[in-house]
């Protein structure tokens, strides 16, 4: 009993230190304190980054080195897919718009299996078509009203008015999420689109005994180690290793393949698209802090906010920096510019604060100094534009009316984007 009470006033504590934090929350852009960033293009030695090969083969290398020791944690070792396994195809699908085929990469080491399914519609009679690779949050089944699509059966948060409970998903909980995915507009802009659920890859809860994580574990060894892969590393292997069977899939075309995501699956996107280079365009929707937003700003969300309420989203490194981000040498915008040459996307939300949107706004313009030292526009205007009114180049932003979500709004944004690198080229 005396352990079990130490536990509940610990939690307890826990609460009221994540409650105290929130009500400190910096909301208003006149609060943010002073703070300097680091310059994307001065090396961590003092000297200056003038060229492109400077920054492929010095900058770059630094950069993504501190990101993965300090903030997201290294991936430990090497596990390849196993086995493929298609479950079920149709030429049929989405109103006779598009082909569905739903199969699964099964991950195999000793006694462990894990087993990850993938849901993909592309369209109809297209050849190697482009694809939107982008993780759900509740199951294949959620994103669409296709009662053909095979039900998860992992563990997923509990949600009654979903139709989860006991962790598991039911019937009810079909097309819960379609709202956020415009599969039709999306086929008939010509993409695809791949889907899998995150909580297959690693189960969203401070808990290492289970998702990939265990796979790599040395003996007795129960959790990560300071310096090794947090839940967003996992999530963003994740989507590599999916990429590895798109490669072979003679349907896609491989070398146009956007990686999507929103909230802590953008802050996966963006991670993805810095340590994995096949990806060759990312899109983050609204992945605030530890993903596009400035940590420095302080605004919204922060490190030690972040930290209290995941602590399993990041590497323990990370904790260091519990309201201290001054002492990061490295800020978000020099992850964005982990992206360069390809094409970045970055969106916020108007009332998601949280989020802090005009961090992420900064993160993109700073960012384009390295697109424009590969001789690319980066973002095209230097001032946050207005709601509504998307910008373009290399690097693309909006900031969209409404609450943090994936929008039908978001999407039209993001299939023009890929309009504009995909196809008229």
């Amino acid at each position: 009993m005396k352990g079990f009470a130490f536990l509940f006033l610990l939690s307890i504590l826990i609460l009221q230190n994540a409650f105290a934090q929130r009500e400190n929350v910096i909301s208003e852009e006149s609060k943010v304190p002073e703070y300097q960033l680091p310059d994307v293009l001065t090396r961590f030695n003092g000297g200056k980054v003038s060229t492109a090969k400077d920054w492929v083969k010095k900058q770059r290398p630094d950069i993504l080195k501190l990101f993965t020791d300090e903030v997201y944690g290294k991936v430990p070792g090497i596990q390849k897919i196993s086995e493929v396994k298609v479950w079920e195809t149709s030429d049929n699908a989405v109103n006779d718009l598009a082909t569905r085929k739903q199969f699964s990469l099964f991950f195999k080491k000793g006694n462990r299996n894990l087993e990850v399914n993938v849901l993909m519609y592309l369209p109809k009679n297209a050849q190697k078509a482009p694809v939107f690779l982008a993780y759900n949050f509740t199951g294949n089944h959620t994103v669409y009203t296709d009662p053909n699509i095979r039900l998860t059966e992992s563990w997923v948060a509990n949600d009654p008015s979903l139709g989860i409970i006991n962790n598991q998903v039911t019937e009810q909980s079909r097309a819960t999420a379609s709202n956020g995915w415009p599969i039709e507009k999306i086929i008939r802009s010509g993409y695809g689109l791949v889907t899998l659920y995150y909580g297959d890859v690693d189960p969203d809860k401070n808990d290492f005994s289970d998702g990939i994580e265990p796979f790599f574990y040395t003996k007795n060894q129960i959790k990560p180690r300071s310096n090794e892969w947090g839940s967003i590393a996992a999530w963003a292997w994740g989507l590599s290793r999916v990429m590895d069977y798109l490669e072979k899939d003679p349907d896609v075309d491989a070398k146009k393949v956007a990686v999507l995501g929103h909230s802590r699956l953008g802050k996966t996107a963006l991670w993805a698209g810095a340590t994995d280079q096949r990806f060759a365009m990312v899109i983050s929707n609204e992945s605030g802090c530890g993903g596009a937003a400035l940590s420095k700003r302080t605004y919204g969300e922060t490190v030690e906010i972040i930290n209290t309420s995941f602590p399993y989203w990041f590497c323990d490194n990370f904790k260091k920096y519990n309201n201290r981000e001054d002492l990061l040498s490295i800020d978000q915008h020099m992850l964005l510019a982990l992206i360069a040459p390809r094409p970045l996307y970055v969106a916020s939300a108007e009332d998601d604060k949280w989020a802090d949107p005009r961090g992420e706004f900064l993160s993109a313009k700073y960012a384009s100094a390295v697109y424009k030292l590969l001789g690319l526009e980066g973002l095209p205007v230097k001032e946050m534009p207005v709601v509504n009114q998307p910008v373009m180049g290399t690097i693309g932003y909006h900031i969209r009316t409404g609450k943090h979500g994936l929008t039908t709004y978001d999407w039209e944004q993001y299939i023009r984007f890929a309009d504009k690198h995909f196809k008229e080229k």
